[in-house]
């Protein structure tokens, strides 16, 4: 869809943000951060977008390529199958497993205990997510960082 049909639908209640976020596989605030990004302001006085950009409106843009393809993993029984071993980059501005576990929506797996310091500031965000859900947020920040080095 283009972005100002998913507009058109959002303003005459047709698909909602939490649609759009099941649709395209991220979070609410993403379809948001993205549509504001495009040069939109939502007017809530009038219940509508408004336009606040630079440029010409992107209503011809193609509003799933705003979101970062999957990637895929040649992993199997945790050795890489690809011999290039890219890594994965990300961008600040899209939703991954992080977001999804800071909203609490993911149930946490066994783990086996490792007890460590951390600096307050990210101690500050680990204890900002319910106790349930802690292990599984270190586990994936660390597990995306050593994607990214190639590690795993």
């Amino acid at each position: 869809m283009l972005v100002g049909e998913i507009l058109n639908k959002i303003i005459n209640k047709e698909i909602t943000i939490n649609e759009l976020a099941k649709m395209y596989s991220v979070t609410d605030q993403t379809i948001q951060r993205k549509i504001k990004k495009l040069g939109y302001e939502w007017d809530k006085k009038k219940s509508t977008y408004k336009y606040i950009g630079k440029s010409t409106q992107p209503l011809d843009t193609d509003f799933s390529t705003l979101f970062r393809k999957k990637q895929t993993s040649h992993y199997k029984h945790g050795q890489v199958k690809n011999k290039d071993k890219k890594k994965a980059s990300y961008s600040n501005d899209t939703s991954d497993i992080l977001d999804v576990l800071l909203i609490r929506t993911k149930a946490p797996p066994k783990r086996v205990y490792q007890g460590f310091y951390f600096d307050k500031d990210v101690l500050s965000i680990i204890n900002s997510v319910p106790k349930n859900y802690k292990s599984e947020l270190i586990n994936e920040a660390l597990r995306k960082v050593f994607k990214e080095k190639g590690l795993l």
